[in-house]
């Protein structure tokens, strides 16, 4: 009698997103459920209090918790188009791709809009956004990514935030890759608007954004909105009358949400998430140093969520073949980003342990060794500086 093979083993997913989730994250998807059915309605209003408790918040806050069906960059379009106003001006803080997309965003909804760039491997700085503000006091937002995952980069919220509670204005964090393990208080920094994605730091699946809105200033917006879909109000208002969707929610996503939430909780919450990524990261730059690699950045200013790692200096090496190399051992990491320097990117976070990434660096050695690089590795070759 014949048997069915076993199912292969999922490669492991060093990226920040989609990333390695648990199997009861899987399971929690092997169902249907109705999205006007009172049960999985009750799972929606579930999920968005376990949000707030989750951000340290109470419904006395002020805060509400919306779900908005989408991948991350339709939870950022939303707030975007839902609450700068058509007079508004909107200041970006952008040291990298995802701060550049929200000045994309901008460009598409013919949004007037200023971008400060202090460079890729530098953050903003408070005194800077102190001045401009000072100069353009039309400017009503202010955005920011927390991690940049362009480089790894974490950004600081306090000094920026307080600037932007100075003059008034209302600032508006990009999340996506921090949410659920690296502290952000709320109410001591004065966000008013949070946004993330279900399938970064809690571990869920792609399908839907999570915006954290201060109730008031989500309210004074008068809900006139650019986009129909993206409508950020006309969202919570619906949530809130009718306990569902304004259009089909991602049920399958949803449920899976709920099973990660609780297994964030069983883990110990943020902080222990935190934790277990930071253990991550430092075993992936022992190792990786081990072998000859050279971070991107210094630790002040690094995240756990990603590190970026330069290029090494060896005729041997050639990314797309590396690349392919270890997705043959099982294992997928990012190309990089940057616009100046030769990167690559590895994924701390989602389901994955220290042993998992002390077998992606013999993964790394095995596949240098195969194409012939010389080990340890020379570091990355001084760039030429052209004067102009």
């Amino acid at each position: 009698m014949s048997h069915p093979a076993p199912a292969a083993r999922d490669k492991l997913l060093f990226t920040p997103g989609p990333l390695t989730t648990s199997q009861a994250v899987k399971q929690a998807m092997l169902r249907d459920a109705g999205s006007w059915d009172a049960e999985f309605n009750e799972v929606v209003r579930g999920i968005r209090r376990s949000l707030l408790a989750l951000a340290g918040l109470t419904p006395d806050d002020g805060y509400d918790a919306v779900l908005m069906q989408g991948s991350g960059t339709f939870g950022v379009e939303s707030v975007i188009a839902s609450v700068v106003p058509r007079d508004g001006k909107l200041l970006v803080l952008s040291n990298g791709a995802y701060g550049e997309r929200i000045l994309r965003i901008a460009e598409c909804l013919d949004l007037d809009r200023r971008a400060h760039w202090p460079g890729e491997t530098a953050t903003p700085n408070a005194l800077v956004v102190d001045a401009v503000l000072h100069e353009i006091p039309e400017i009503t937002h202010v955005a920011l990514v927390h991690c940049e995952t362009t480089t790894g980069i974490l950004n600081p919220i306090e000094p920026i935030a307080a600037v932007v509670r100075k003059h008034g204005k209302s600032l508006i964090l990009d999340a996506m890759s921090s949410f659920g393990a690296v502290p952000i208080d709320l109410k001591a920094t004065g966000i008013d608007y949070l946004i993330s994605s279900a399938n970064k730091c809690i571990e869920g699946v792609p399908g839907f954004s999570v915006i954290l809105a201060r109730r008031a200033a989500l309210e004074a917006t008068g809900g006139r909105p650019r986009s129909h879909s993206l409508d950020l109000l006309g969202q919570l208002r619906h949530l809130e009358s009718s306990g569902q969707f304004r259009f089909t929610p991602p049920t399958h996503a949803i449920l899976a949400f709920e099973r990660a939430l609780k297994e964030l909780d069983d883990e110990g919450g943020p902080a222990a998430r935190g934790r277990r990524y930071l253990a991550n990261h430092r075993a992936l730059v022992a190792g990786m140093t081990r072998l000859g690699f050279v971070p991107l950045l210094t630790p002040d200013i690094q995240s756990y969520i990603i590190t970026a790692f330069h290029y090494p200096n060896d005729p041997a090496f050639r990314f797309a073949e590396f690349y392919r190399g270890l997705s043959a051992r099982g294992m997928i990491i990012y190309p990089g980003k940057l616009t100046q320097v030769d990167t690559f990117r590895i994924g701390n976070i989602g389901r994955l342990f220290e042993a998992d990434m002390t077998q992606l660096v013999h993964a790394v050695e095995d596949t240098l060794r195969e194409f012939g690089c010389t080990l340890p590795l020379a570091p990355p070759a001084p760039r030429a500086v052209s004067v102009s």
